[in-house]
């Protein structure tokens, strides 16, 4: 998988993930917040599908020679 998640980008996702995942432990405890851990899952592999139909890559290009 070629990477698609920049440093930033990631790092939101961490928090809206963490943001959304508390919902399922604390406030209203609905299950809805277990979708919390699909910005988490992107954000520690760093790759997301859903960029892929729109080309869209926000982290820094690789070099080709390493």
């Amino acid at each position: 998988m070629i990477k698609n998640v920049g440093g930033i980008d990631r790092i939101l996702r961490v928090i809206v993930g963490l943001g959304i995942l508390s919902l399922a432990f604390v406030g209203p405890k609905t299950p809805w917040g277990w979708i919390g851990l699909v910005p988490l899952l992107t954000a520690a592999i760093g790759f997301c599908p859903a960029y892929l139909p729109f080309g869209i890559k926000t982290c820094k290009s690789e070099s080709k020679n390493a």
